[in-house]
């Protein structure tokens, strides 16, 4: 019988098996190993924290130089639309999530009645890595970058910041996401010896059901907009639109789903010059299931904390995040990876937070970006209807 290779096992069977070994083993687990797991887990946070700055500026910093490099209306338009549908997607989760997470998570008392008189855990000792620089600063110093390299003819700066990229990519796919399943597993071995791990599952089974049924909204909304436009059965449009779905249920990629939906969305009628320059475009920049599945975790932990979530709070996290996010890393949990300083920064996570948050979004990353590639179809009808008779034409460096 042929063994079975784990370095072959894909990201989310990999958090599951954490997931369950970390309940699993924090049931029969001695104060001082959960200590040990606590310290390389303080270890990793340190390191991730250093490394946030570092992906704001590698990824954002390019991916603002090559949509600013392409002028015209068409870009203007799109990337309008497609920061709109991102916002309106945030807000409607916080909507949603202000009124029902309450009485499905039980309020704001949940984890301070599952940790009372339960053991502490603490690290045995730390080292110190801190950030070059604060997230804001980082974004700022992005935005710069990314304007300066979009107007300047010169391609010296750009290079560089395309190696630099690379480096914080390769970063990522060999450091970061190999090490995240031993992180969760420490993560719930924690929680279970301290009497967390049963509310935070209950708790998050029912907040999967609340995302999956707004994603489900969210799309016939798209559609049913759309199809005002052009006069169509929205119902008809989305089963269109049904390949590039499950296509990216299955890769998990945006990128890797543009082929599938650029086909089906020319199936919906969408000119092609249009199609040719929406679809790839709005694979980087159209966020909506993402932004959706980031707000709606990020409010539960906050209730369930009781830590404040007012509007102006959120509003502003999911401003930031709307743009934080665009071109996330090609690889699973790209965007919560990308997000993750704005979490710490404006909605105060600490450790265990973002583990959870990490988690949690990564055992629906499938649904999230299969909301965005189908979504993508949508925001190309709108478009397609303002500009088909304005006779735009594009090509590879852009629209006129």
């Amino acid at each position: 019988m042929k063994p079975i290779n784990i370095t072959r096992i894909g990201l989310l069977p990999k958090i599951a098996i954490a997931i369950l070994l970390g309940i699993a083993v924090g049931w029969v687990s001695p104060i001082w190993l959960a200590s040990i797991f606590q310290t390389l887990n303080t270890l990793f946070s340190q390191f991730l924290g250093f490394m946030i700055p570092m992906i704001i500026i590698g990824f954002v910093a390019p991916a603002i130089a090559d949509i600013g490099a392409r002028a015209g209306r068409l870009l203007l338009a799109t990337a309008s639309l497609a920061y709109g549908a991102t916002i309106f997607a945030g807000l409607l989760s916080y909507f949603t999530g202000t009124l029902t997470f309450p009485s499905l998570i039980g309020g704001e008392t949940g984890l301070s009645i599952a940790t009372a008189n339960s053991p502490e855990v603490v690290s045995f000792f730390t080292v110190e890595m801190p950030p070059l620089m604060t997230v804001m600063t980082a974004l700022v110093l992005a935005f710069m970058l990314g304007l300066g390299m979009a107007f300047l003819k010169g391609n010296a700066l750009r290079n560089g910041m395309e190696e630099f990229r690379t480096i914080v990519a390769r970063t990522i796919d060999k450091a970061i996401i190999p090490l995240l399943p031993i992180y969760i597993f420490g993560i719930f071995l924690i929680m279970t010896v301290v009497g967390q791990v049963g509310t935070i599952i209950t708790a998050f089974s029912k907040i999967i059901v609340v995302i999956f049924l707004l994603h489900i909204f969210i799309l016939v909304l798209q559609y049913s907009i759309a199809a005002c436009f052009k006069r169509a059965n929205p119902f008809s449009m989305l089963r269109t639109m049904l390949p590039a779905y499950f296509t990216a249920l299955g890769t998990q990629s945006s990128a890797a789903t543009i082929p599938v939906t650029l086909r089906q969305t020319l199936a919906l009628g969408v000119n092609p010059d249009v199609a040719g320059f929406t679809v790839p475009l709005c694979a980087t920049i159209h966020m909506s299931g993402s932004t959706l599945k980031i707000v709606a975790c990020a409010l539960a932990l906050t209730i369930m904390q009781g830590q404040p979530h007012d509007l102006p709070m959120f509003l502003h996290f999911i401003a930031m995040l709307g743009v934080t996010i665009i071109a996330a890393p090609g690889i699973p949990g790209g965007a919560i990876m990308a997000s993750l300083g704005l979490l710490s920064s404006i909605l105060g996570f600490d450790q265990q937070s973002i583990a959870l948050m990490i988690a949690l979004y990564i055992a629906m990353d499938s649904f999230g970006t299969a909301c965005n590639v189908t979504g993508d179809g949508a925001l190309a009808v709108i478009l397609d209807r303002f500009f088909l008779n304005r006779h735009t034409v594009c090509s590879k460096t852009g629209c006129t």
